[in-house]
Formats: structure tokens, C-alpha cells, sequence
């Protein structure tokens, strides 16, 4: 699955040092949006606050999450040029664990996939770089703003984060 994610993006996104179309943008949006499972990255990013909360309240963050997320991706659209080589496979029943290594202009990252099968498809669940899980590095960010200002304040935060992302 990630070597036909890898492929699909690479050819979406052609050679190098081109301008991209709102089209290619929104396709890459739709691929990113198959693969990663934003509601279990959102419950790391969010903690026990995930169980505290409204389901009104969930669904909104996990949408801004979930819109923060794609942005970030979207705007570092040379890292999807890298060559990816899998250096490690775990597979144990609906759960795996890959780590990869990605290189782009001589520069190699370590880049690896928590995933869970989700309805018969992998999907991934948190993905680390160079040994910095994403869910968890937004749950520090998260925790100190809802133990200063409360969730509301975060939920604040996050929407004008998300609307800059869709503007």
C-alpha cells in the first residue's frame, strides 16, 4: 500500500521545481486522505481530553486536526520526491509497524508508519521522523495549551489554523 501510495504521488507530482495546480494539490489532498487515519491520531494527539470531551466537540477537533495535518503535508510537497527504501516490516494480526528511510538530495530520514487495518484497508496511525512521532508531538503542544488556557482555547487555536489552511 505505501509503495502504491509512493508511486501514485510521485507520478501526480512529475519532475521537480514546477509550479502545482490547485488540481494536483487537491489530488494529492484525496491520496493522503485514503491512507492516514486521522481520528486514532487525533485520540494520541488530544489524550485524555479525547475521553472528557462532547462527541460534538471530537468531531470538531478531529475535522481541524485532520485539516492541520494535510496542510502541513501539502506545504513540503519536495519531501514526496524522496526514494523511499523499507528496512523494516511488522506485521502482527491488524496491526504493523514499518520503518523506512527516505533520501532526497543526499539528505536520508528516518521515516516510520504505526498502521491499522481499517475496514479490510491499512491505514496509518501515526508516522515518526527522525524519531519524533507526529501524534505525540502535537500532544505536548496540545497538553500545555489545555492546561494554560483550556480546550476551548485549543479548539479556538485550531480553527484559525485550519482556516488559514483552506484560504
Amino acid at each position: 500500500m505505501l509503495n502504491e501510495r509512493d508511486a501514485e504521488i510521485k507520478e501526480l507530482l512529475g519532475p521537480g521545481d514546477i509550479e502545482y495546480t490547485q488540481a494536483q494539490r487537491d489530488e494529492l489532498k484525496d491520496i493522503i486522505n485514503d491512507v492516514i487515519y486521522y481520528r486514532a491520531m487525533a485520540q494520541v494527539a488530544l489524550g485524555n481530553t479525547y475521553n472528557e470531551i462532547s462527541e460534538e466537540d471530537r468531531e470538531e477537533f478531529v475535522s481541524l486536526f485532520s485539516t492541520i495535518i494535510r496542510d502541513n503535508s501539502l506545504n513540503r510537497l519536495d519531501i514526496y520526491r524522496a526514494e523511499v527504501a523499507y528496512t523494516n516490516i511488522q506485521v502482527n494480526d491488524d496491526q504493523a509497524f514499518i520503518e523506512t528511510t527516505a533520501e532526497l538530495e543526499d539528505v536520508r530520514t528516518a521515516v516510520d508508519y504505526n498502521m491499522r487495518k481499517i475496514d479490510g484497508n491499512w491505514m496509518i496511525t501515526d508516522m515518526t521522523i527522525d524519531s519524533v512521532s507526529t501524534a505525540e508531538s502535537y500532544n505536548r503542544q496540545f497538553q500545555s495549551i489545555i492546561r494554560q488556557r483550556g480546550f476551548d482555547a485549543l479548539l479556538q487555536s485550531l480553527r484559525r489554523r485550519a482556516a488559514r489552511a483552506s484560504t
